[in-house]
């Protein structure tokens, strides 16, 4: 699981393309085709349990933050792994959108681990969001 979230190559195949130095205070770009291009930081990478990052978004919409906090925890459990993602920094009006975006990836990277073909990302984003709209709504 660890090197699904920190090689290059594994990172290309579920989530986006990354170029550049993924080590403790390195800066890298990613590009995740037709949804998002940035720069980033690594400010805490301990493996195989812990990454944290700081996202830069290159062309933020109206209303996006220019910046987010994105933190991966993981612990075994049995045979398996037990990921928590953790997204920080995000405007109360687009945590729906933020939300179904995350569980997405999330799915992404389980079809990728388990050699299963990746998601319809607009089917899957239809059907998340009015759940996710739910739950922002009760957030204040």
């Amino acid at each position: 699981m660890w090197s699904a979230l920190t090689d290059p190559s594994r990172l290309a195949s579920w989530y986006g393309e990354v170029e550049g130095d993924l080590r403790l205070g390195g800066e890298f770009h990613l590009r995740i085709p037709g949804e998002w291009e940035g720069t980033g930081r690594v400010d805490a990478c301990e493996p195989p349990r812990r990454l944290l990052l700081t996202m830069r978004d290159d062309d933020p919409r109206p209303g996006q933050p220019d910046e987010t906090v994105t933190e991966a925890t993981l612990a075994a459990d049995g045979d398996g792994t037990v990921l928590v993602v953790e997204e920080r920094v995000l405007p109360l009006d687009l945590l729906a959108a933020y939300g179904a975006g995350v569980q997405i990836n999330v799915e992404k990277l389980a079809n990728h681990i388990a050699g299963r073909e990746r998601p319809d990302v607009e089917a899957r984003s239809e059907a998340l969001f009015p759940a996710y709209q739910a739950l922002a709504a009760s957030v204040s």
